[in-house]
């Protein structure tokens, strides 16, 4: 792609993406990830209905009556962005591809961060770790994120989110929420899941296109893996050959989904057809 084209599809975003996150984002974002780094203020007296949880028991001794703990949210939050640019990505048999949606997703994701007052980051992998873009605020930096997210040309077409996973819980050291946008096209990350939500507040996206899930009757196909790069031809007019590549998508979205719930990791699968703002104002108020 062209510097040219680069800059109109960063400005098309930017508009687009900015304009959700200020009228639709703005609240359901800060309420769904609010209060997730919590800071001791001060403490006062026992009032009926306070957590006891909350009593602070030294300072109780002292005087001889209950005191609790009061406790602010912190102002600041810091997001990364874990973004799969493996070939995958750049399937779609409508209009839209996965890139395309998971670039605006994550475009709207920093727009709301920063409106949030948040840094945002940014680690991009296939495979390998592609490009690392440390936390920062503002305007440039997000559209510096923009710009990667459309115009970076990845090493390697293949997926290791294990990998990438390992690489964010040891070079983010601070507390943050991190989201992983990607088509989960993966095995045997499900450990490094669990680590990294135990430090983190991790949140799965998945994209996926239609024919993920089930094949059209057409006839003879070539089918090319994107990522490893092999090709063959199947009959899609055969129902059995239908009916198994729907059955193995299926089996697939259910390990997915038995991975996110023993990770405890609050998850959604967007489709590129459909409207991605619904289903993420859906996973916010859930949070909530």
């Amino acid at each position: 792609m062209e510097t040219s084209e680069i800059l109109k599809r960063v400005r098309q975003i930017e508009i687009k993406t900015r304009g959700l996150s200020n009228n639709i984002f703005a609240g359901e974002y800060h309420s769904a990830f609010k209060g997730r780094g919590m800071t001791f203020s001060e403490v006062r007296e026992y009032q009926f209905g306070d957590d006891v949880r909350n009593i602070d028991w030294n300072v109780t001794a002292r005087f001889h009556h209950p005191f609790i703990k009061v406790f602010e949210e912190e102002r600041e939050m810091t997001v990364m962005l874990l973004v799969d640019v493996s070939g995958s990505r750049e399937f779609g048999t409508t209009q839209r591809t996965k890139k395309d949606i998971i670039t605006e997703i994550s475009a709207v994701l920093a727009f709301s961060a920063i409106q949030n007052n948040d840094k945002i980051g940014m680690i991009m992998f296939s495979d390998k770790i592609e490009k690392f873009i440390p936390p920062q605020k503002g305007k440039k930096h997000i559209l510096h994120i923009i710009r990667e997210l459309v115009g970076y040309e990845p090493q390697s077409a293949k997926t290791d989110i294990s990998l990438a996973l390992k690489y964010f819980t040891n070079v983010v050291k601070k507390r943050c929420t991190a989201f992983v946008v990607s088509d989960f096209m993966d095995k045997g990350f499900s450990d490094d899941l669990v680590i990294a939500n135990r430090k983190h507040d991790v949140v799965a996206l998945q994209v996926y296109d239609r024919r993920d899930t089930e094949l059209p009757s057409v006839g003879l196909i070539k089918v090319h893996d994107a990522e490893t790069g092999r090709e063959m031809m199947i009959d899609s007019s055969s129902r059995r050959v239908r009916e198994l590549y729907k059955q193995q998508w299926e089996n697939r979205q259910s390990q997915l989904a038995d991975i996110f719930t023993q990770s405890a990791v609050d998850s959604v699968s967007i489709d590129t057809e459909e409207d991605y703002v619904k289903k993420l104002i859906t996973l916010f108020k859930m949070r909530g």
